[in-house]
């Protein structure tokens, strides 16, 4: 559901399935039992966790001279938009919403859409029904569906037995 929100605004940041949901909540009290923090601990990290979140998936347009610092300390507008592109080895980079310093350490950043902002499509490319993305029972029923490909995460840009144009087998 969350990728494939063909706009990037700050809902995008609070559009998750109901089981994710379920399942992070799992994984959370998990280690907060393992971990036995106080409860103000907790609810400060959620707190800044949801802020973050909605900052970095705000459509809010940070000049490019101050964004290039801000991304050296927290993951930006910008920066996570490029995640959320429809081009795989674009879905495949920026993964973080929190702190930038992940991708740069795994090298999985990356500076700028090779199009431009202006020209990048946001979305799934395989989702393009009007009732998947825009009714609640379609986005329900995403993760559901069997279309192959469906989510480009973790899977190349060029996969094998795939042509692309300008490329010779």
């Amino acid at each position: 559901m969350h990728h494939a929100d063909p706009d990037f605004d700050v809902t995008t940041g609070a559009r998750f399935h109901p089981i994710e949901i379920i399942l992070s909540m799992l994984i959370k009290f998990a280690v907060i039992i393992f971990l036995g923090p106080a409860a103000i601990a907790v609810i400060i990290f959620e707190i800044l966790l949801n802020a973050t979140a909605m900052f970095n998936h705000g459509n809010i347009s940070i000049p490019l001279n101050i964004d290039e610092y801000l991304r050296l300390i927290v993951v930006t507008p910008d920066m996570h938009r490029v995640h959320h592109s429809v081009d795989i080895a674009e879905t495949n980079s920026n993964f973080g919403f929190n702190l930038p310093w992940w991708d740069r350490l795994f090298g999985t950043y990356k500076a700028q859409p090779q199009s431009g902002h202006q020209n990048m499509t946001i979305g799934l490319v395989t989702i393009t029904e009007k009732k998947l993305i825009t009714k609640l029972p379609g986005m329900l029923l995403i993760p559901f569906t069997r279309e192959e490909h469906i989510y480009p995460l973790n899977r190349d840009s060029n996969p094998p037995g795939r042509r692309n144009a300008g490329n010779e087998e």
